[in-house]
Order: C-alpha cells, then structure tokens, then sequence
C-alpha cells in the first residue's frame, strides 16, 4: 500500500491578505507535518498539474470558466464575494487545487497509490456550478469525481464531506446525479445555509447544533451514514476534508477531536475496502487552526489505510 500526497507551491501563492482566515500557511504546515509522520504505509509526494479546461467546464459552465479567466487580476488583488479574493497568483493556485484530483484519481487508479491526498488551496466544495463564493473558485472534489467518472468509467462515487460549513456547491452541481452519493455533514444554522427539502436518495445531509461534540455527532453519523454507504456499494469514494469542526478552530462553534475525524475516516475506509479495493482520494477544504490542521490532517490521511 502507498500513499500519495499531492501538492504545490503556486497554492501558496494565492493570498487574500493577512486578515483573512484562509491563509497560506495552511498548506504549509500540513505539508511540513505529513513530510515528518510516519505513516503505517510509504508516502510518495508529487506536484499537483494544471486543470484543463475540458476538466474545469465538465461541473462548470463555460461561461463561468471564461468569466474567472477574465476577471484574473495582474496586479493587487479583487474581491469575486465579500469572502472570496484574488490576487495575481490566485488563478494558477486554483488550477493547480483543482488539476490535483483528478491526477490523484488517475495515480490510484493505475495502482500507484491505494490512496491519495491533495494539500490543495484554494478550497473547492462551495463553488457551485456557476459561481464562486466562500472562498473557493471552482470545485476541486467535484472535478475529480467527474473525471473518474467520465475517464475511468466508475458510475457509483460516494463524497463524505466532513467541513463545518454545508458543501453547497458540491450538493449544486450533483443534486440530480444518482450516481454520486453525497454524504455532508455541518454546522446548522450556519453559513452558507441549508434547504433540507432538497435532500434526496442520494444526498445525506448531517446538521449539527452548534455545541455538538464528538459523541453525538458519532452516533448521528453512524445513523445516517454507514448502511446507506455500504448499500450504494461506491467504486470510489472522495473525502472533502475539513477540519474547521475541530473544538479549537476560531470560525466555527463544534466540539470535534483528532480522535472523531480518525474514528470516521477509519469507518469509511473499511466500507472502501470492501466494495472499492480500498480506492479513497482526499482532498484539502477549511480547517484555520494551524496546529489543529498539523496535527489532525496527518491523522486523517494515515487512517485512510486499512490492512
């Protein structure tokens, strides 16, 4: 068993200013701490490409595409939302978070890593189909889904989605794919909001009470989650991967731990093993605690592999 971890320094880049919570040095401290951890398999790191185009308007519409390449600023930086910046780099930052997960579907794929994870920014699950908002710019779990899809001919995908904040654009643009199963777990009432009517078969939604700590949102997860999972029987499974639920994270009001984002990855690794060979990508979402994401993504990752 090998993993792959998927990176690149034009992530680090893109900056919105020293204010704002989705910082640079994110990706910097989880690169520094998965390069030191030993994990329970060998670790290979590789440079995240480029997306594509055809990968980009395979969840986005064209239009959309051509209107973030438009509005790319060469100098200084401009606001796309109140929450959503840009600055000279931050194009090629979100090409390269975006052209990851697809590269890490194909790299499982192909059998040179059982599992993957992308240390990406900026952020994807809230960038819908035509829009971006909440800091992310196009939706990097969605694309790799799609290309696992549409290059490798998987037509069962599950997404567990374990960030505070409700992946609206992940939900957007698959709300009528029965072929992804959306698992989405968050922080309710809280940004960006939540329309349970538009629950379904195959999106799971998991509010939580601001409070909630590691023993509810267990068993609210293991009662929703865990039989549906295993009966869709998915291919390959996608994590969007969070850690802004963490009890120390300043934007966000949950009481999770280290040990909960361990316990849920290992539950759904074993489900991956049994109907997937084991096959799971991860990818980089909020998190803005720096030594909560050093500690915790590494946990996370190293969870993904079950023997």
């Amino acid at each position: 068993m090998t993993i792959a971890i998927i990176h690149h320094e034009d992530c680090v880049l893109h900056d919105a200013g020293e204010m704002h919570p989705e910082q640079p040095a994110r990706v910097e401290v989880i690169q520094a701490a998965l390069e030191r951890y030993e994990f329970d398999a060998p670790a290979k790191f590789y440079p995240a490409p480029l997306a594509t185009r055809e990968q980009l308007i395979s969840v986005h519409d064209e239009t959309y595409v051509d209107w973030i390449f438009s509005v790319a600023p060469k100098h200084d930086c401009i606001a796309i939302d109140a929450d959503t910046w840009m600055n000279p780099y931050s194009l090629k930052a979100a090409l390269r978070a975006a052209g990851s997960v697809p590269f890490a579907v194909d790299l499982v794929v192909k059998g040179d890593a059982q599992v993957a994870f992308c240390n990406v920014r900026p952020p994807g699950h809230h960038a819908e189909r035509d829009k971006a908002m909440g800091f992310c710019f196009f939706n990097n779990v969605a694309i790799g889904v799609r290309h696992a899809m549409l290059q490798h001919g998987f037509r069962r995908i599950a997404v567990i989605d374990f960030d505070v904040h409700h992946g609206n654009g992940t939900q957007n643009i698959f709300q009528n794919d029965t072929g992804v199963l959306y698992c989405s777990s968050f922080e309710h009432p809280f940004y960006p909001g939540y329309e349970p009517e538009m629950d379904n078969e195959h999106i799971l939604s998991v509010p939580l009470e601001a409070g909630t700590k590691g023993e509810l949102f267990r068993d609210k997860i293991q009662s929703v989650w865990f039989d549906r999972i295993a009966a869709f029987q998915p291919e390959f499974i996608f994590f969007s991967a969070g850690f802004d639920a963490h009890a120390e994270d300043p934007l966000a009001d949950l009481g999770l731990t280290e040990t909960d984002y361990v316990w849920l990855t290992t539950q759904i690794a074993k489900i991956a093993k049994v109907h997937c060979d084991g096959r799971m990508v991860s990818v980089l979402e909020g998190g803005y605690n720096l030594s909560v994401l050093a500690q915790c993504v590494p946990a996370h990752v190293n969870a993904m592999i079950v023997k």
